[in-house]
C-alpha cells in the first residue's frame, strides 16, 4: 500500500512535460521573431539574412528620416490625445456606471465591454463609414476620435471596480463637513483613484502608440501615424530602418506597460495585474 501511494505521489509530482514542450514552442514562436527584429536592427550592413557586426546606423538613419520623425511626432498626439480624452470620459462613466445603480447603469456596463470582444477591424470600418457618411475628410482628428472611442472602455473597466470598492461613506463625511457633491467627489474619490486612473492612462497610451488597424482606417493621407507609415514602406520591402523603429517601438510599449503595472506599488496598492484585471 505504501509502495502505491509512493508512486501516485511521484506520478502526480512529475511534470507534464507535453504541456511543458508545447508551452515552449508556443513562446518560441511568439518571440523568436521579434529577437530577429531587434539583431538586425543592430546589424552594420543592410542585409536583412546576414549579421555582420553590432551598429547604431540604422538608429541613425531614422533619426535623420523626417517622414518618419513626423510620423513619431503625430502618434505621440495622437497618443496624448486619446489618453487624457479618454481617462476624462472614463472616470466619469466609472463613477456614473456604479453609482447610477439601475436597470440602465447595467445595461451601459455591459455596452462598454462590447468593444473589447468585437474585432478591431470591425471597428476601424465602422468608424471609416461613419466618418465618411457625415462627410468628414479623414484626418488626425477623425484618427483621435477613433481611438478616444475605442480606449474608452478599458479605462472604464479598470476603474469600475476601484469606484465600487470605495466606502460611499467617505463622501458622505466629507459633505458632512461642509463639501458639496462635487467638491466630495473631486477632493476624496479622485485622489482615491489616482492609482488607478495613472495606471490606466499610461497602459491607454502604449495600446494606441502601436495601434495599426484602427488608425489605418481613419487616418489621412499626410502625415499618417508611425504604424501605417511602417505598413506603407514595408509594402515595397522591408528596410532595416523598419527593424530600428520596430525595436524602439518595442522597447517604448514595454516601459510603458511595466510603469502601468508598477504604479499601484508606489502608492502602496495591490498588484498592477490585480488592478488591470479588475480583481
Amino acid at each position: 500500500m505504501r509502495a502505491a501511494a509512493r508512486r501516485r505521489r511521484r506520478g502526480a509530482e512529475r511534470r507534464p512535460r507535453f504541456a511543458i514542450t508545447v508551452t515552449a514552442v508556443f513562446f518560441a514562436l511568439l518571440y523568436v521573431p521579434i529577437g530577429v527584429v531587434v539583431l538586425f536592427s543592430f546589424n552594420s550592413q543592410k542585409s536583412l539574412t546576414v549579421f555582420d557586426h553590432a551598429s547604431l546606423r540604422w538608429y541613425g538613419a531614422f533619426l535623420r528620416d523626417d517622414v518618419l520623425l513626423d510620423s513619431l511626432g503625430m502618434s505621440l498626439r495622437v497618443s496624448l490625445v486619446a489618453m487624457v480624452g479618454s481617462v476624462v470620459l472614463g472616470v466619469a462613466l466609472a463613477l456614473g456606471l456604479v453609482r447610477g445603480r439601475n436597470r440602465l447603469g447595467s445595461f451601459a456596463g455591459l455596452v462598454m465591454l462590447v468593444p473589447l470582444v468585437t474585432p478591431e477591424i470591425v471597428t476601424g470600418v465602422a468608424a471609416m463609414l461613419l466618418f465618411k457618411g457625415l462627410g468628414i475628410t479623414l484626418s488626425t482628428t477623425t484618427v483621435m476620435l477613433a481611438e478616444i472611442t475605442f480606449s474608452i472602455s478599458y479605462v472604464t473597466v479598470i476603474l469600475r471596480s476601484r469606484v465600487a470598492a470605495l466606502n460611499p461613506e467617505i463622501e458622505e463625511a466629507a459633505m458632512d463637513l461642509g463639501a458639496t457633491r462635487r467638491q466630495a467627489v473631486r477632493l476624496v474619490t479622485l485622489p482615491a483613484l489616482l492609482p488607478g486612473i495613472l495606471a490606466s492612462a499610461v497602459l491607454v497610451f502604449a495600446l494606441v502608440f502601436d495601434d495599426f488597424v484602427l488608425a489605418y482606417f481613419t487616418t489621412g493621407v499626410d502625415p499618417q501615424p508611425l504604424s501605417v507609415r511602417i505598413y506603407s514602406a514595408i509594402r515595397f520591402g522591408v528596410q532595416p530602418t523598419v527593424n530600428a523603429v520596430g525595436t524602439l517601438m518595442l522597447a517604448g510599449s514595454v516601459g510603458l506597460i511595466a510603469l502601468a503595472l508598477a504604479i499601484p506599488r508606489l502608492f502602496g496598492r495591490r498588484g498592477g495585474l490585480d488592478l488591470l484585471s479588475g480583481k
